[in-house]
């Protein structure tokens, strides 16, 4: 992990791209298929055009959705989506066009761009507080909050290739709730999900995104660049697939876990969009200003990664199928070579054969000592964790520890850890708890704490 100095960078591209304007929005239906394509302008020196296109699926009622509805929805995406371009030079006034946003919602949005670039400010160096980051001004009508008739008996289950959300989609399918996955660019291991899970890509959203090829040249000259909030345009894309398939349910599958931050006493977090805070900041959004009856929660929300590895464990017929290597997405394979890799091997260690997950990721991770800075960080050895969906260090030593329990020949980055004996606590007390702080509907939770107790 690289932490830049780029606060003089940060200061001279503000200066002389002092603007920022969402100009414009607009989306088309042709043949059933909805395209939308907005309009970005930076300070009159760039214009960003990205387009979200979902290809029509029989079960899409759009014609029995009001223009007006897939306007608002539409243009939230939007809102998102204006972040990843935002960031290249970070002006400080921000200009938003096709609607107007009432105080609540400029605040609202504020705090989703501060939090949900914690990351990027961090390892740019960059020094920025909440306040004045950036000053939104709207303009245009007010938006409508959505009446449509949604059916509250079905979810969509957004697949992104990982263990998590195999689990999420087994349990709910298991347990005969009728479910739509949703996948984002789908990638090989999140078509052999829902395969897997016995659907097919016609019973499935597909969202097709594309960036502008001149945000990626802006990268290439050398202005500013890194992580942005993708959960959260997961969320408002997810809200107008609900839209238009009538559906009442999104369940994600982001774990307790993810509300630790990944600099200890910071609000910095690589995952903060996938954290409770956000989960509930986005419902309330929803319910406010988009739909009133959407529930949007994580289903795995009551739950730990130790936990969620130890009911993935039960589903074998997923081991070889999922992904969650960033790094291999491309090459659809596990790098063997990053934090996610290596956090992954470890919190499914207690609960798969060794050989087994040795066969997984091509090689016992554990012993690899080239992998020695990251297994630190994972443990908390070092001052920050990776900037990565990886779970806490209790979490990590308490897998450790369990592993440690069931062999007695040490892979080489356990040999000089001291994985004492009140990690038995940790672990029991890990593999027991039921996080109380989450949104899942009331008819839905039975379904996950059977689980726990399979």
């Amino acid at each position: 992990m690289t932490v830049r100095d780029n606060q003089q960078l940060y200061a001279t591209l503000r200066n002389e791209y002092p603007f920022f304007e969402y100009q414009s929005y607009e989306f088309n239906l042709i043949n059933g298929n909805l395209e939308a394509e907005f309009c970005f302008n930076l300070s009159d020196k760039y214009l960003f055009k990205p387009v979200i296109k979902i290809p029509a699926k029989s079960f899409y009622s759009l014609n029995s959705v009001s223009e007006s509805d897939v306007n608002n929805f539409v243009f939230h995406i939007g809102m998102v989506e204006l972040i990843s371009y935002w960031k290249a030079a970070c002006p400080p006034k921000v200009i938003i066009r096709p609607h107007n946003l009432d105080k609540k919602q400029v605040t609202w949005w504020k705090k989703l761009y501060f939090h949900g670039l914690g990351e990027f400010y961090y390892l740019n160096g960059i020094c920025a507080d909440s306040d004045s980051f950036m000053r939104i001004s709207s303009h245009g009508m007010n938006v409508n909050l959505s009446s449509a008739k949604l059916d509250d008996n079905k979810v969509i289950v957004p697949i992104g290739g990982g263990k998590d959300s195999a689990v999420t989609i087994e349990l709910l399918t298991k347990n005969k709730v009728p479910v739509i996955p949703m996948m984002v660019n789908p990638s090989e291991a999140s078509i052999r999900t829902i395969n897997t899970a016995g659907y097919i890509i016609n019973q499935s959203i597909v969202i097709n995104r594309t960036i502008d090829d001149k945000l990626l040249e802006l990268n290439r000259l050398g202005f500013l660049n890194g992580h942005t909030p993708f959960s959260a345009l997961l969320a408002f894309t997810g809200a107008l697939t609900c839209l238009i398939s009538g559906v009442g349910n999104i369940a994600l599958s982001n774990e307790s876990s993810a509300n630790q931050s990944t600099v200890p006493s910071t609000n910095i977090n690589h995952q903060y969009s996938k954290t409770f805070e956000f989960e509930n900041d986005f419902a309330w959004y929803l319910k406010n200003y988009m739909h009133s009856h959407i529930n949007y929660f994580s289903f795995l929300r009551p739950v730990n990664e130790l936990q969620i590895a130890k009911i993935f464990s039960g589903y074998p017929q997923y081991f070889k199928i999922t992904r969650s290597c960033n790094v291999g997405s491309k090459a659809d394979n596990w790098c063997g070579k990053c934090s996610k890799c290596l956090f992954t091997y470890i919190i499914l260690s207690p609960f798969i054969d060794r050989d087994k997950l040795i066969e997984i990721f091509g090689k016992d991770m554990l012993d690899d000592l080239s992998l020695k800075v990251i297994f630190d960080e994972l443990i908390g050895f070092s001052a920050v964790k990776p900037f990565e969906c990886v779970g806490t260090p209790d979490e990590v030593m308490a897998a450790l520890w369990k592993y440690s329990e069931q062999y007695d020949d040490m892979p080489v980055l356990l040999k000089n850890i001291e994985l004492e004996n009140h990690y038995e606590i940790d672990f029991n007390s890990l593999i027991s708890e039921f996080n109380t702080e989450q949104l899942i509907p009331e008819r839905f939770e039975p379904i996950l704490k059977n689980a726990l107790n399979d």
